[in-house]
């Protein structure tokens, strides 16, 4: 038994034709474009991080300052501190810091309690603050 083949015009053809070709090259174009906007976006998030990092070490600082002071120091008065809506320029001004010294009542009368704010402007020009409280012993 003999098999006859038959082969008609190009059967055998091997490789991409020009619109495969263009059509990979689309989406490999739009993917690029795609991870491409991705790179502001962490730049943006790295700066908050950053000024973010910065606004709670000045707050620790102060916090630090504080804790070892006398019960009876100014600086531990009732209150806010600088008074008013001062603030404390920090880092070329970017950064302002106040806190406020509030003594509890009650059973808990031999405590004072220490909010230290830092307020600056993040990264996409918006306002931001960071806290940070801790509690003097008499």
């Amino acid at each position: 038994m003999t098999t006859l083949r038959v082969t008609h015009g190009r059967n055998d053809e091997r490789g991409m034709t020009l619109i495969e070709l263009m059509v990979a090259l689309v989406v490999l174009t739009l993917g690029l474009l795609a991870v491409g906007r991705l790179f502001p976006t962490g730049a943006r998030t790295q700066t908050q991080d950053h000024l973010l990092v910065v606004g709670n070490e000045y707050a620790q600082q102060k916090v630090e300052s504080l804790t070892g002071l006398a019960w009876s120091d100014a600086a531990l008065t009732e209150g806010r501190h600088p008074s008013g809506t001062t603030t404390e320029s920090l880092g070329q001004g970017q950064w302002q810091r106040s806190y406020t010294v509030t003594t509890l009542t009650g059973k808990l009368d031999n405590l004072k309690k220490i909010v230290v704010t830092v307020d600056y402007t993040g990264a996409a020009g918006g306002a931001r603050s960071v806290t940070a409280t801790t509690y003097v012993r008499r």
